[in-house]
């Protein structure tokens, strides 16, 4: 039986849901494939990975970057989970393309890999968001379009703050 708790994000309400080796799923309310693989046995509790995750969530959409993880149960196939791992790779603020050829797969297509991409069980965490097209379109996000755009210009503004406040402090340090 999946543990399930809630979240009111600034986009919406997230359905979480966890099982004894970590957090398994994370989605928008009204989502493509929301609540996919889940099952239909599910108990509202309050787990150590939830109130870790709603930390993680609070921090992040404050426009930190939380210094944090928490634990994830990816479940999906192996090569979902692949492509899943690899999505974890992807800088905050940074935006990837072509996942597929990341893979360094020559018999894996662009379509496949984007599939996997689009039934990412753990929205935001795994960020899915940051995958765009080859000309650096916003593609498909099970999530919706608006909230893709709103995650990512989140991430680039805190990650330009952030930058900004790198180059005053190497300028401080060069007139010292």
């Amino acid at each position: 039986m999946n543990a399930v708790s809630t979240y009111q994000s600034p986009l919406g309400e997230l359905l979480l849901a966890a099982d004894e080796e970590g957090l398994t799923g994370m989605w928008f309310q009204g989502q493509k494939y929301f609540a996919a693989g889940l099952g239909e046995e599910t108990e509202p509790r309050r787990l150590p990975v939830f109130e870790e995750t709603k930390r993680w969530l609070d921090l992040y959409f404050q426009g930190k970057r939380p210094d944090f993880f928490p634990e994830l149960h990816m479940q999906g196939t192996p090569f979902q989970k692949l492509v899943w791992e690899l999505l974890l790779q992807i800088p905050y603020g940074e935006l990837a393309g072509q996942i597929a050829a990341q893979l360094d797969r020559t018999s894996m297509s662009a379509q496949a890999a984007g599939g996997a991409v689009g039934h990412n069980k753990i929205s935001i965490l795994i960020p899915c968001h940051r995958v765009v097209g080859r000309d650096q379109s916003l593609t498909g996000y099970a999530g919706g379009l608006e909230r893709k755009k709103w995650l990512l210009e989140l991430e680039q503004e805190v990650r330009r703050l952030r930058d900004d406040r790198e180059k005053k402090q190497e300028v401080s340090n060069e007139n010292l």
